[in-house]
């Protein structure tokens, strides 16, 4: 609800790339940097010799985590992934 609503909510995105694809683990990192103000900390897991998983998690108005889940998992080289959203608790 409230991500439909566009309000602040708290979210993770995951996704898998290979990190031998040219250039890719530079284009994920500048997109992270541009979403700095929304992006909390980042896990990065090596999962075998070629991929990896990156946890980002993140929190702010559900149109600005959309569209930063959008790019980075649209980036050329992100085999799957995907963004779980949370309500921030009212305070």
């Amino acid at each position: 609800e409230a991500w439909d609503a566009g309000k602040h909510v708290c979210a993770t995105i995951t996704f898998v790339y290979d990190h031998h694809v040219r250039e890719l683990t530079e284009r994920l990192n500048e997109l992270q940097h541009d979403f700095g103000d929304a992006i909390v900390s980042t896990l990065h897991v090596h999962l075998d010799h070629h991929h990896c998983m990156e946890v980002i998690a993140c929190r702010g108005r559900a149109r600005q985590l959309r569209e930063v889940s959008e790019k980075l998992l649209g980036t050329k080289g992100v085999l799957s992934g995907g963004i779980v959203a949370a309500a921030l608790p009212k305070t």
